[in-house]
């Protein structure tokens, strides 16, 4: 009979107050406008500038694993994928639950010869947050898969359907997960397709290093 242990993939979100601007009554007793920044509304600025926060506290938080994989991996993290072109290897931490911008359950990393580089981090949800955790967040998706110990990985709408090793490499199973609402948030390396973007063309020149 074949033995299966299903990983939980941090599939549970958690509202994150991105902050407001309270308008202050006038004199006259009528609320003022929102004062622009060069052209920019002050409520947007004021969000913006939370996120900012937040992202230069995920740095912070992360510094650690941006060139040191194997720091990565005594922390928990082990191989989830390996590299998907223009995006990267996968590492997973299964003990991380819930969403919190300092820890994130999926680190995506770019790889030259035998050097790593942290760019992204990803959370996955069984379906889209009725509130986006970070102000703007927009989301992929990823199909139901079979992955495999060596990062390998093939499409099965159901884990009964799960060949016991890779098809590919012959790798043990590790787990089966359904249909996932993705997102993935740029926090080591640029974008020019945003912050959020599932593919970024900058790492295309990783794809075959």
């Amino acid at each position: 009979m074949r033995r299966t242990r299903l990983i939980g993939l941090s599939m549970v979100v958690v509202s994150v107050f991105l902050g407001s601007i309270a308008l202050v009554p006038a004199a006259m007793g009528q609320a003022k406008a929102p004062r622009a920044v060069h052209g920019v509304n002050a409520t947007t600025r004021a969000t913006s500038d939370v996120l900012a926060g937040q992202l230069a506290d995920a740095r912070i938080a992360t510094a650690k694993y941006a060139l040191n994989l194997k720091q990565a991996k005594e922390d928990g993290y082990f191989i989830l994928t390996r590299g998907i072109p223009d995006m990267g290897y996968h590492f997973l931490n299964p003990n991380i639950t819930g969403f919190d911008i300092t820890k994130p359950p999926i680190l995506v990393y770019e790889k030259h010869g035998d050097s790593w580089q942290l760019g992204a981090f990803e959370w996955v949800f069984p379906e889209t947050p009725a509130t986006p955790p970070l102000d703007g967040a927009t989301y992929g998706t990823f199909g139901a898969a079979c992955h495999y110990r060596d990062g390998t990985f093939v499409f099965e709408p159901a884990q009964s359907d799960c060949p016991n090793v890779s098809p590919d490499t012959g790798s043990r199973f590790r787990f089966w997960h359904p249909d996932l609402v993705t997102l993935h948030v740029w926090v080591w390396y640029p974008n020019p397709d945003g912050l959020y973007a599932g593919m970024n063309p900058l790492v295309h020149p990783f794809n075959s290093a």
